[in-house]
């Protein structure tokens, strides 16, 4: 990229403005080494272009996924509280009414704690859980229920379908699917995407319910079924952000999750499938950013380009559909950096996280309203102004209008190489592991993340890391702001033993009223292919058909499976 003669001239100039003004600076303010970061040719020297970034849409897709987004007007058109906002509480009924009040046109479940753990909600464990933290889904009466909020709407074949689901999803996906069949639409037509990442449960949110070999069996199968049956369905949502969340670094984040990609996409050549054939429809999430405000850029163009190369290296393919990270952009603050202190500051910084997203190739989505803190879409205002913000970033500041601003920048190239490197090292030493699963056995996974959660929070007791309003800006001169929210969550938390006592009689009478014989022999089947290799999908459906519940099917693979427990490392 640049010739000798002009790198050595610069690092010449550089040592002599090292030596000379910034010298003399540090000494003036009493510093031994400069804070702040200040790049050249020479950061990026031997840079190439095309090897780096490439053009949009195009082989490393460093600059973008695409070649050409869209305009701003297209991008996030159905942006707005009434879109598939992520929400879920109490029972189907309370969900469902909630969204018919919105007239929503897609749906974006967030399911409750028993559910998320194949408990039913008549279960001891789920007392007091029941709808508290999601929407209760025991049986497919409560899938039919919530889906009568798009009656008179919209139409499977026409909405989008997106369940945060992972242990259970053979089983949540399962009744979808008999859903569609009772409202005569093709499987062929169906867009859904069940998160179905179970890797991450193991070494960060803890929802996971069987080992992981056996869970990863289970992902297989929905992979190769849904591969030929169902093709416009994401089979496998891998989030980094939840292991971000527990404590991970950007490059562990970056590693992790591409580790479990590849573990994942094994499973579907162990299945007899091309890349061709099912990477396409895999989604790869980085929502949980944090501050760092350049080095969350760097991050998203080098989750780019690194996704890019580990597929055509790995399942040796060219095909830029298998090697495009979908929901690549999907990078902001996270819930992390929300604070309880001083509220209204979120506001700020969901705004920085708007533009980082904006400028590393997003739509300028701010991530999570201001009072996500408080709970899950606490308020209808913060969801609002969160998608206010991200109208003005697109439409009013333009910052969509270019894409990969940045590229180019020393310190922004150097930094997307940095990040990378830092990745790579991580994702080698899983290698060495024996890959993801092996890596979560062995404890490894888990012990790195844990290291990286307790030097973030010593830094910031120490102060090392600074978060206003929190270990600095404290004093007695400092105000608190609030404000007054007008039209809260729906979900009173004195309503929560209702919604339980309504989900508890509604599951009794499904059970009273159901073939009870039918439901015996269909869990009977369930514990036949679970123990050979037969894909379990078939048989799932079948059961759920029957109104088998979400715990009589998890009970089934239990007893076969066994249960993770995990050990002490």
């Amino acid at each position: 990229m640049f010739d000798k003669e002009y790198l050595e001239r610069i690092a010449a100039e550089r040592k002599k403005w090292e030596e000379g003004p910034l010298a003399s600076a540090l000494k003036r303010f009493g510093v031994k080494e400069s804070p702040n970061r200040f790049c050249t040719p020479l950061d990026i020297a031997g840079h190439n272009f095309l090897q780096k970034v490439g053009f949009p849409g195009q082989y490393p897709f460093t600059a973008s996924e695409y070649a050409f987004p869209g305009p701003a007007e297209a991008r996030g058109s159905l942006m707005s509280p009434r879109a598939g906002i992520y929400s879920g509480y109490g029972t189907a009924e309370d969900t469902r009414d909630l969204w018919r009040s919105q007239r929503r046109r897609g749906a974006n479940v967030a399911f409750d704690l028993p559910t998320q753990i194949g408990y039913d909600s008549d279960h001891p464990m789920a007392r007091g859980e029941v709808g508290k933290l999601g929407v209760a889904v025991d049986t497919l009466r409560d899938m039919e229920i919530l889906y009568e909020a798009f009656q008179g709407v919209t139409t499977l074949d026409r909405m989008s379908s997106n369940f945060t689901i992972n242990a259970p999803a053979v089983v949540i996906l399962a009744m979808y699917l008999v859903l569609a069949d009772e409202q005569g639409v093709p499987y062929d037509k169906l867009i859904a995407t069940p998160q179905n990442d179970i890797l991450k449960e193991f070494v960060a949110r803890g929802t996971y319910i069987f080992p992981p070999r056996p869970s990863m069996r289970l992902t297989r199968d929905t992979i190769a079924f849904c591969t030929k049956h169902a093709p416009r369905i994401n089979t496998v949502s891998i989030n980094g952000s939840h292991m971000r969340e527990a404590g991970a670094t950007a490059a562990q984040e970056l590693a992790l999750a591409f580790s479990h990609a590849i573990a994942y996409g094994n499973l579907g050549l162990e299945a007899g499938l091309k890349p061709e054939e099912f990477l396409p429809r895999f989604t790869i999430r980085f929502t949980s950013g944090s501050m760092e405000f350049f080095r969350e850029i760097a991050r998203a163009r080098a989750a780019r380009r690194m996704w890019a190369r580990l597929v055509k290296e790995r399942f040796h393919t060219d095909n830029p559909r298998c090697m495009l990270m979908r929901d690549a952009s999907n990078i902001g603050v996270g819930r992390y950096t929300l604070t309880t202190q001083r509220l209204l500051n979120n506001l700020t910084r969901g705004v920085i996280g708007g533009v980082l997203n904006a400028l590393s190739g997003g739509d300028g989505f701010p991530g999570f309203p201001y009072d996500e803190p408080l709970g899950l879409g606490h308020s209808l205002e913060g969801w609002q102004l969160s998608i206010d913000a991200a109208r003005i970033i697109r439409h009013e500041a333009k910052l969509c209008d270019v894409i990969d601003p940045l590229a180019g920048s020393y310190y922004v190239e150097s930094l997307t190489d940095e990040v990378e490197a830092e990745a790579q090292k991580i994702l080698d030493t899983i290698d060495d592991i024996g890959g993801a699963v092996a890596a979560i056995e062995s404890g490894y996974t888990q012990r790195e993340i844990a290291k990286s959660a307790y030097e973030f929070q010593r830094k910031v007791e120490t102060g090392e890391v600074v978060i206003v309003g929190v270990n600095r800006f404290t004093g007695e001169s400092e105000l608190e702001v609030t404000t007054t929210r007008l039209v809260d969550h729906p979900y009173d938390p004195a309503r929560r033993e209702a919604a339980e006592a309504k989900q508890l009689a509604k599951l009794a009478e499904i059970k009273r009223v159901r073939d009870s014989r039918q439901v015996k022999r269909c869990l009977k089947e369930v514990r036949r292919v679970a123990r050979t290799d037969d894909n379990i999908m078939p048989a799932t459906i079948e059961a759920v058909k029957a109104y088998a519940t979400v715990g009589e099917v998890c009970d089934v693979l239990r007893e076969v499976f066994g249960e993770y427990e995990p050990a002490a490392y």
